[in-house]
């Protein structure tokens, strides 16, 4: 783990590395920002390794879990968690008993901050869920664009000499 994160920020010049998970994660987190590695965990729904898209935090169980995660990943020196699918009062409980910031991610607006994939808040993926607002329908749009452009293309209206030199 040190070394693929040393490679992804030497190659990608990104600032932080982001890991998913708690406790299974801890010893690699520890590893990490002892050397010096910036990381952000991530708790709730982890849609790397989650087969199904639940929103989480509706057992004591899963609570319980969710909150010592975030918790035990701020010990190990975590800079911010990503709290993704998760309960409003959870949220908000996570929030409150951590001193690192949260962003979240369908775990209402209880957090410190907020993330939407671009790609969602575009409409660009067709995906249906309920925390992601669309604030355009790109994804009609390049429908619409390339349907247009193909009709033009088959009746010889493009390219027009003005389209070529």
């Amino acid at each position: 783990a040190l070394s693929n994160a040393k490679k992804i920020i030497s190659k990608t010049k990104c600032d932080a590395v982001k890991l998913e998970g708690g406790k299974k994660i801890y010893n690699i987190v520890k590893t990490l920002t002892k050397s010096k590695i910036p990381v952000m965990g991530h708790v709730g729904l982890l849609p790397q390794s989650d087969k199904t898209f639940k929103y989480k935090g509706k057992k004591n169980s899963e609570r319980n879990k969710i909150l010592n995660d975030a918790k035990l990943l701020e010990s190990a020196g975590v800079f911010s968690i990503v709290l993704e699918c998760v309960e409003t009062s959870l949220a908000k409980k996570v929030t409150n008993q951590i001193s690192i910031p949260t962003i979240g991610i369908g775990a209402s607006n209880n957090c410190d901050g907020q993330i939407l994939v671009l790609d969602d808040l575009i409409g660009l993926n067709p995906i249906d869920v309920r925390f992601v607002k669309k604030y355009s329908n790109i994804r009609k749009e390049i429908k619409k664009a390339v349907s247009n452009y193909s009709k033009d293309v088959k009746q010889k209206k493009f390219p027009l000499k003005k389209h070529s030199y």
